[in-house]
């Protein structure tokens, strides 16, 4: 058997290629939307990619089912429950039905709870070997939590009814599986899809009975409390991708060149609406970036994030250190954002060219900020953390919107007031500010080094 796990960190994102070394067959599970690396493996490995198998219909990405249909004819499977729900071909896979590749063998089981269409996949290296070598779990059971059951509920589908099917899916379709049976799931720490994911990416069923809070002893009523509370506010392109997903879109050529756009041609892409998205670090946006700019670095989870502050079907014009220009339309591909229009040619020479159409962005330590509070009246403090965050506290008065709920609450904050906005760290801070700046708020600073660093300098003010 060939097995091999790939994991994007940007999305925190596993995908899984499964072939027979015999018989040379081979599926795909969960594939991210740029294919080339499954592709070139199984060539590698003398593989024919036939079948691509999706656990469900995900939300924080955009799959690359159809990429891999297109390029490699395989069939794309669903679920038994995903039966109408695509505007493309699918074979629909029955709870117990088995796939055999040769002599590896997978089992289907019908896990529903995160979503209704939810599955997992027992892999058997050996159709009749006596325990299976793992279990693919999609987002039903992640390494120390289990997937969230609210994402569908701005579809009508009621989070409580999720809960309790998935409370049903892991104790009698999963927890039964031997202890010894290896646990992969579909994403790992900071993935949007749960609330307290483990940076490990493969785990075993023992492991997870023991330590996994969501599998301890309880009742239904308090498994249901104990996944619904506290989840953070789903991402504003959740549901934009989750649709993606089930659409004939087009499909992602990897080897498209993103066009080069002169200063005058990006002002007039800004006036006919784009955004543009400045991808550097936010030391380098501070230090000059074009007016009414958004900065989300490469350096961290740059699509999920710009999926949060822009709206699906905005045009984008981008803005990169030289080299990094595709990597930023790829990532952005991942979630179906595919209206990248061009990156600016030469942005540190435009800058100085164009000092009218340049500004600065003003970034505060702690102690300026705690200065600001004393002296500055109507000073408007921002938390943009997520609601398991501000639980461990927030700065006295500040005012508490979940980046992603930033563009459905601008009508609650003023424009004209002083504002700082704060994160944990840092990185967030600077893509609400230039967000905030970018919708007409006038004075707004992000605080350095984020909420630890002001919760630094209140305990060293405690101990005098």
């Amino acid at each position: 058997m060939i097995f091999k796990q790939y994991y994007l960190s940007c999305l925190s994102h596993a995908s899984y290629l499964i072939g027979d070394e015999s018989t040379g067959r081979a599926v795909v599970v969960d594939p991210q939307r740029d294919i080339s690396g499954y592709v070139a493996d199984a060539a590698s490995a003398g593989l024919r990619i036939e079948r691509v198998i999706e656990t469900h219909f995900h939300a924080d990405f955009v799959s690359g089912h159809l990429e891999l249909g297109a390029l490699t004819g395989a069939v794309i499977s669903y679920g038994r429950a995903a039966a109408g729900r695509t505007e493309f071909a699918i074979e629909l896979l029955d709870d117990g039905q088995q796939l055999d590749l040769g002599d590896v063998r997978l089992e289907i089981r019908a896990t529903p709870g995160h979503t209704p269409e939810s599955i997992s996949i027992v892999v058997f290296e050996h159709a009749h070997d006596p325990e299976p070598y793992g279990v693919l779990t999609g987002d039903t059971l992640f390494i120390g939590d289990v997937g969230r059951p609210d994402l569908l509920s701005s579809d009508g589908v009621d989070a409580d009814h999720l809960a309790r099917q998935l409370y049903h899916s892991l104790r009698n379709r999963l927890m039964d599986l031997p202890d010894a049976t290896k646990v992969y799931p579909a994403h790992g720490a900071g993935s949007a899809c749960g609330k307290n994911l483990s940076t490990d990416t493969v785990s075993t069923i023992g492991e997870q009975r023991r330590n996994n809070y969501a599998l301890a002893p309880m009742t239904e009523d308090a498994f249901v409390q104990a996944v619904t509370h506290g989840q953070a506010a789903a991402p504003l392109y959740f549901s934009f991708a989750a649709n993606r997903n089930r659409e004939a879109r087009d499909t992602l050529d990897e080897a498209d060149e993103i066009a080069s756009l002169t200063f005058e041609e990006v002002r007039a892409r800004q006036r006919d609406g784009a955004i543009v998205i400045d991808t550097r670090d936010a030391a380098d946006f501070a230090a000059a970036h074009l007016e009414n700019s958004i900065n989300v670095g490469l350096g961290g989870r740059f699509a999920e994030f710009t999926g949060e502050v822009v709206r699906a079907g905005t045009p984008i014009v981008l803005v990169t250190d030289p080299g990094h220009e595709e990597e930023a339309r790829i990532r952005l591909a991942r979630i179906g954002f595919d209206t990248v229009l061009g990156v600016l040619d030469r942005p540190r020479l435009t800058f100085l060219n164009h000092p009218e159409v340049v500004r600065t962005a003003s970034r505060l330590t702690a102690g300026q900020v705690a200065e600001r509070r004393n002296s500055l009246s109507g000073l408007q403090l921002v938390d943009v953390r997520g609601p398991g965050e501000v639980e461990s506290g927030m700065i006295p008065t500040a005012t508490h919107v979940p980046l992603p709920e930033l563009l459905d609450m601008l009508d609650g904050l003023d424009p004209q007031a002083p504002t700082v906005v704060y994160c944990a760290g840092g990185y967030r801070s600077s893509i609400a500010a230039s967000t905030l700046r970018s919708h007409g708020f006038t004075d707004v600073s992000d605080l350095l080094g984020g909420y630890a660093a002001w919760a630094a300098i209140a305990a060293s003010e405690d101990d005098r």
